[in-house]
């Protein structure tokens, strides 16, 4: 009997308190990923026991409603059968009535508006450090034409930061890019600054740390500029591009559509660059001046706390997304005086991760460990440090903490020198040039930078040294049939699966490590919700079929497929947790639904590295989804394995 979805659907509507409450809907493999306005209006505990639901999942601001296999045909009856646009009905980050944490909004907002252009900010950043380079070398500033080019190719895109900006921020608010792109280059136009230019009119908020010279009016009102203008601002254009989407929408919904198209943005871009320049760019910079006053408060009153705090929890704000509340300050501070202290505590971080791997691969001759460590030592070098920590320190924790500790003494060290950097850009070693004096002088901030990599680098190595030699397996010394009393599922030599004639033999689609699938953190997959199985942490970015199968489901993203062995076995392989988010990033797929595929060919490439820089979990579950038509899931007692190698049997 086919089953209903229509109803399904309008049952999980109702009960997520209507199309009203719901302001994005998205879904991945499994699951029907809510935004709701107020999650309070859902009622979960109907949801959990409703036929067709395997569970709800509350986490990360999102209102997840598990569905399993037939997820694909849920939302689509939800698509037709409601008003809701699923994933083009927008952003609930920018609704009025989210529900969530005011902090996780937040973030959610920095990242989303500073990701897509971090590295060529990063890029542009090395290239003024090369400039710098060049003037310790002796180049000419004043006279010289390659001074003069490479400083506008390394400056050009921070000075006008806002226009980028105002690109991937109308894309976060869902307003015209090209209207929020005029609002920018009003920001940023040459001659705006000449307007404070001359004898000033009066004072504003004289003799307080708000205090600004007013030269000009518009219609009365003062006009109050930064020194120098918005170029480099960050505040104030994010603010002028949210205000901007809420006028854009307000005159969408009163002019006639037949107008719609030229009078909109005429009446958004005219009302809100002008608003946006006289009332929340000063307003903007007032605030920013506060945090300022607030930030380097705090950092007055005990630089050296504060750069131990920054720089031992560096790491860890970077994993859970939190560095992005310190990081637009830092770009602020150097776009208004020229310099910040955050980045050059936080700079430590990476070199704390390198002098423990350092340690590691000296004492642990694993091969395992030496094939992941040595190109992980590497990249931590040059500040790229999630390979060492996913793939090692993080698995051994011990070692993670230490890196911590010594980052968190670097950074006391570089708040006790008052250290800062000139300019953004560059990681690692390739950070050093931003110490480097705007003059071109190397004066002892720049030593005592180097000092502290150094520093950092030999602690974090010298403790690792002297602690027991570390393994990557955290269940080292546990017999392998404490799996079977924990995962509920047996192990059984090869012999013993190939005497048995109903018995499907899957192989490994991975090159890479056995995990517990309780193990991993996802609660649906690990609670066994959506079948027996095991994850693997995969040492190779290739998915490979694990027997001859057809493809019954390959997600658009390519982040999960689905196959049906020839003997029924329905197998699904999903790799790393919440990565539909990445939206296809770094995933390739090589076969489609519907394809006969053959065992060890490939189904998916992957880019492990790409993957874990975007901060998700490269765990990847291989589960049996028809696990109610299985007796029992027999798994390897091998821990390490190479695609092909026997991974499980579904007895059937």
């Amino acid at each position: 009997m086919a089953k209903d979805y229509e109803k399904l659907a309008k049952e999980i509507i109702k009960h997520v308190g209507g199309e009203k409450n719901v302001s994005d809907l998205r879904h991945c493999i499994t699951r029907l990923r809510f935004q709701l306005k107020d999650e309070n209006k859902a009622d979960t505990e109907y949801l959990k026991n409703l036929e067709g639901v395997v569970t709800v999942i509350q986490a990360s601001g999102q209102y997840q409603v598990v569905i399993g296999n037939d997820v694909g045909d849920v939302y689509e009856a939800i698509i037709s059968t409601s008003n809701i646009n699923g994933e083009s009905n927008g952003s609930s980050n920018n609704n009025e009535n989210d529900d969530r944490k005011l902090l996780d909004k937040f973030i959610d907002m920095i990242s989303g508006i500073f990701q897509p252009f971090i590295m060529v900010l990063s890029a542009t950043g090395m290239i003024k450090g090369l400039v710098a380079i060049l003037g310790v070398f002796g180049l000419d500033e004043t006279n010289s034409g390659v001074f003069a080019i490479l400083n506008a190719v390394g400056d050009g895109f921070f000075q006008f930061l806002p226009v980028v900006i105002a690109l991937t921020a109308a894309k976060k608010f869902r307003m015209n890019i090209y209207s929020a792109l005029a609002i920018a280059f009003a920001f940023v136009y040459p001659t705006l600054e000449n307007i404070t230019s001359g004898e000033p009119l009066y004072t504003l908020f004289e003799g307080t740390q708000f205090s600004s010279e007013v030269f000009s009016t518009f219609l009365g009102i003062p006009i109050v500029l930064p020194p120098g203008g918005y170029y480099s601002t960050v505040i104030p254009i994010i603010l002028a591009i949210w205000f901007g989407s809420k006028v854009e929408k307000w005159f969408k919904k009163i002019i006639p559509s037949v107008v719609n198209s030229f009078l909109t943005p005429f009446f958004t871009v005219l009302v809100a660059a002008t608003i946006a320049i006289l009332v929340i760019g000063p307003v903007a910079t007032w605030g920013a001046d506060l945090i300022g006053v607030l930030f380097m408060s705090v950092y007055t009153l005990s630089p050296i706390i504060f750069g131990a705090l920054v720089g031992g929890l560096w790491q860890v704000l970077v994993m859970f997304g939190l560095h992005w509340g310190l990081v637009p300050i830092a770009i602020l501070q150097i776009g208004e005086q020229g310099f910040t202290p955050i980045l050059s505590n936080s700079g430590s971080a990476s070199f704390g991760v390198l002098g423990v791997l350092l340690a590691i691969i000296i004492k642990n001759k694993d091969k395992k460990v030496r094939n992941i460590g040595i190109p992980a030592t590497i990249a931590s070098i040059f500040g790229v440090t999630e390979p060492g920590i996913y793939g090692l320190l993080l698995p051994m924790k011990k070692p993670f903490v230490i890196s911590l500790v010594a980052s968190a003494i670097g950074g006391a060290y570089t708040g006790f020198f008052d250290v800062v950097t000139y300019r953004m850009g560059g990681l690692g070693v390739f950070s050093i040039p931003n110490y480097i004096a705007n003059d071109g002088q190397l004066t002892m901030n720049f030593w005592h930078r180097i000092i502290a990599f150094v520093l950092v680098t030999v602690v974090a190595f010298a403790i690792q040294m002297f602690m027991k030699t570390p393994q990557l397996d955290s269940t080292e010394g546990e017999p392998t049939k404490n799996m079977e009393e924990t995962d509920k599922v047996g192990t059984v030599n090869k012999t013993e699966l190939e005497e048995s004639r109903k018995q499907d033999i899957i192989a490994s689609p991975l090159d890479g490590k056995i995990k517990k699938l309780a193990d991993i953190e996802d609660e649906v997959f690990a609670s066994g919700a959506m079948g027996e199985g095991v994850a693997m942490s995969p040492s190779k970015g290739v998915v490979y079929a694990p027997a001859n199968a057809k493809v019954s489901m390959i997600f658009k993203t390519g982040h999960a497929v689905g196959l049906t062995t020839e003997l029924g076995t329905e197998i699904l392989i999903h790799v790393g947790l919440d990565t539909v988010e990445l939206e296809g990033e770094g995933f390739e797929k090589l076969v489609n639904e519907g394809d006969e595929v053959l065992s060890g060919q490939p189904l998916i490439n992957f880019d492990i590295e790409k993957i874990q820089q975007k901060g998700y979990k490269l765990d990847i579950p291989v589960i049996v989804t028809n696990t109610n038509d299985i007796i029992d899931v027999l798994i390897t007692e091998e821990q390490q394995l190479e695609h092909g190698d026997y991974l499980f049997t579904a007895i059937k």
